[in-house]
């Protein structure tokens, strides 16, 4: 696997120290950018009559936590490409555990009307289940959790995106697809409903690829990557990639990585589907639930 190389910034100085040509009227144009982002942010809290609108209740991204330095690096970038397809909207971030903010933190640091939690985790495991509510129990009670990021079909299309940038092919021969499949590589867990989750996720990434994708753990849980790899090599399946179902880099992220004979794809990341899957969780949580229907009484 190598390491794709990262977009050039015009606006940066040349090797030889001589500005580029260009670079002050980049840096004008990103100026503009700010300030138009800034003020559609204001106008869109203000209603048509001029009277001002309430605030939305902020958009909480919580993320797990990782001692890898990219991981905290990948989530407020996420937050960024949150902020810019929703100007008016507070976004901010808590952790889990291991990085700063931690979650308590960022809930005691909030203000009226609110909060909608999205967790960058991938399906209801324990940390959706009792760690989030745990902390907004001893937080306050304006709080709403959304659901977690997958089963989702963005989900997939950013996985389906990673596996073509890390070098899958987007067409295949019937001998190809015959040769092929993807090791769908998550986090794991007891959890019979992150299980099924993720399960989910594989079942829906199969019908995007057309070849089998098998779920496998980094911990908890079983098959591993490894044995995964083996199973699938069994069945004549040589051509396999290892699709990463993490929010961000981290430790098992890498080892599952590791693992991949071939194609290891990166994680989900701030891919520009995920920034639009989070925006979608926030809404359903605010979205009014729908009403039961009364069953019909019985004519005599």
């Amino acid at each position: 696997m190598t390491a794709s190389n990262p977009p050039r910034d015009e606006s940066q100085p040349s090797p030889g120290g001589r500005p580029l040509q260009g670079a002050h009227l980049d840096s004008t144009a990103q100026l503009m950018d700010r300030i138009t982002s800034q003020l559609g942010s204001r106008l869109g809290l203000v209603s048509m009559n001029g009277s001002r609108r309430p605030a939305p209740p902020a958009l909480v991204l919580v993320a797990h936590g990782s001692r890898d330095p990219r991981a905290l690096s990948t989530v407020r970038a996420l937050a960024e490409r949150v902020r810019e397809l929703r100007p008016h909207l507070p976004v901010h971030l808590g952790h889990i555990e291991l990085n700063e903010p931690l979650l308590p933190d960022t809930l005691a640091a909030l203000g009226d009307p609110g909060a909608v939690l999205v967790p960058l985790l991938v399906s209801r495991g324990h940390h959706v289940k009792r760690d989030i509510p745990e902390a907004v129990a001893a937080a306050r009670t304006d709080i709403r959790i959304a659901a977690p990021l997958g089963p989702h079909p963005l989900l997939v299309e950013t996985l389906y995106a990673r596996l073509v940038e890390a070098g899958w092919r987007t067409t295949l021969s019937d001998g190809g697809r015959r040769a092929s499949a993807v090791v769908l590589a998550a986090a794991g867990s007891r959890d019979r409903d992150s299980a099924g989750g993720t399960r989910r996720i594989a079942e829906l990434l199969a019908e995007r690829l057309d070849v089998p994708v098998v779920p496998a753990y980094a911990s908890a849980a079983a098959p591993t990557v490894s044995e995964a790899v083996r199973a699938l090599a069994a069945r004549g399946r040589h051509r396999i990639a290892v699709a990463s179902c993490f929010a961000a880099p981290g430790r098992f992220a890498t080892e599952c990585a590791e693992a991949a004979p071939g194609i290891a794809a990166a994680p989900l990341g701030a891919h520009p589907a995920m920034a639009r899957l989070v925006l979608h969780r926030y809404d359903q949580a605010l979205a009014p639930a729908e009403p039961i229907a009364e069953p019909a009484l019985a004519t005599a």
